[in-house]
């Protein structure tokens, strides 16, 4: 860990309100405590107004910090409870980040909200999210962001496997599974892929320039028609409708649609599968 980011963490710890021991800090820093008596002398130094001594333990000074957040119990529990899906199904990074927005949150919240705070019991347990598709989860949504190309081994559900060069656009989270948007440059067009059917993940160094057609919100118009036409095919008693099925759409504005509405007309899995099955193809 960066000394600035364990700088920024003792101040988060501190500003829960409670006396905090610098062994208690070197615990959950994992480094010494003679390191933590430096750290807290540096920030007293720098005018953070942490208050106590050796021995006894350290606090932040309230009437430094930042104002009492005022929040709803609805929205209390909304931001506690999507921390918590964070934590169970992000990436390592998001793990962190959600980690750090709760002792925030819960170090200025006022007295009758901090018991509301301890009172939410909505949990989202994380074990089947397994430590290296955190990380492949966050390796990728870096490519996403700095368009670099990708590589990867895949493995379709009917056993087919195949090498995949890809232009990754978007990550999606379907049910208990993380989906990969690309342009895949094998079969020259869109393509998901689950990321637990991935192997030998590899980053290039090659920049991508989204080219027209190939872009996210050219994959969003496709799919949008794609779910029209078939809600038309329906309606026109062309196609049946498939049990369980479902469309999902997140409006937006115009000007923002290409990166935050998503129309997806899903197939639901059979009863008691954990995962919904997309109708565009991977493969």
């Amino acid at each position: 860990m960066r000394r600035a980011d364990r700088l920024f963490r003792i101040v988060q710890f501190l500003r829960m309100g409670r006396l905090l021991t610098a062994e208690k800090l070197a615990e959950k820093l994992q480094v010494s405590q003679r390191t933590i008596y430096r750290d807290i002398q540096d920030l007293q130094l720098s005018g953070t107004p942490i208050e106590g001594e050796a021995g006894v333990g350290y606090t932040l000074r309230r009437d430094m910090d930042l104002p009492p957040l005022m929040f709803t119990r609805g929205e209390l529990t909304a931001l506690v409870l999507g921390a918590r899906l964070v934590r169970a199904w992000g990436g390592a990074e998001n793990v962190l980040g959600a980690d750090q927005a709760l002792q925030r949150i819960e170090a200025v919240l006022p007295p009758d909200l901090q018991t509301e705070f301890d009172s939410i019991l909505l949990y989202a347990p994380g074990y089947r999210m397994k430590q290296h598709l955190r990380e492949r989860l966050d390796s990728l949504h870096g490519a996403c962001k700095a368009r670099h190309a990708v590589t990867f081994d895949y493995t379709r559900e009917d056993g087919g496997q195949s090498h995949r060069t890809v232009r990754p656009l978007a990550l999606t989270f379907w049910s208990g599974v993380w989906t990969l948007t690309s342009w895949c440059e094998l079969r020259d067009d869109f393509r998901e892929f689950r990321l637990d059917r991935m192997a030998e993940v590899a980053v290039l160094e090659r920049i991508f320039v989204p080219k027209k057609g190939q872009r996210l919100e050219d994959y969003l118009k496709k799919m949008e028609a794609a779910a029209a036409e078939r809600k038309r095919l329906i309606s026109a008693g062309v196609i049946p409708a498939p049990e369980g099925s479902a469309c999902i759409s997140s409006p937006a504005p115009a000007s923002h649609r290409a990166s935050t509405t998503l129309q997806e007309t899903v197939r639901l899995a059979p009863a008691g599968s954990k995962s919904a099955l997309l109708d565009w193809p991977v493969r």
